[in-house]
């Protein structure tokens, strides 16, 4: 009778194993299992699968973990968007007033950094969240940090068009 020989790129790497850097090495999956110390996300290899053994609910965990990080990158990307066409000074009838145009890159700026904060934060609760769901760790998603740095966004984004909507009525009384 044959013996089934396994392929080696099947079989899941511990998680502290070093050896030689090939592509097959750098994405041999990574059984959550195995690795106890340190954080989950930046295991060895690096770019390797996290496989998780699916007990209870921790799939529809994992997917609603990356959802979330999803909705924080789009939030993100949109915000960089709205960076540049603040800088552009984008108006599709009429030319920038020089007022809009001194205005245009403090506030282009303050949107940039509010989306670098946006990308890092979900990153962030994206590693944090993954590492604690490896652990088997119940954890609430929000905290003072999110929950303040999403405000400063919402109220960033609440005064500029305020000032949007004062400069146009500034320049209509003009």
């Amino acid at each position: 009778m044959p013996t089934r020989q396994t392929d080696p790129e099947d079989a899941p790497a511990p998680c502290s194993r070093r050896s030689a850097l090939s592509f097959t090495e750098l994405t041999r999956p990574v059984e959550v299992s195995d690795c106890s110390s340190g954080n989950l996300f930046w295991s060895w290899p690096i770019l390797g699968p996290l496989l998780v053994q699916n007990d209870t609910s921790d799939t529809r965990d994992h997917c609603a973990n990356e959802r979330t990080f999803l909705s924080y990158l789009r939030l993100s990307v949109y915000m960089a968007v709205v960076a540049v066409a603040i800088v552009l000074s984008f108006h599709l009838k009429s030319q920038p007033s020089p007022l809009e145009l001194r205005l245009a890159r403090p506030l282009g700026i303050v949107f940039w950094l509010l989306s670098l904060t946006c990308l890092v934060l979900g990153f962030g609760n994206y590693i944090k969240t993954l590492d604690k769901y490896s652990k088997k760790v119940a954890i609430v998603q929000t905290g003072w940090r999110t929950q303040s740095i999403m405000s400063l966004i919402a109220l960033s984004i609440v005064g500029t068009c305020v000032i949007l909507l004062v400069i146009t009525k500034v320049e209509a009384l003009d």
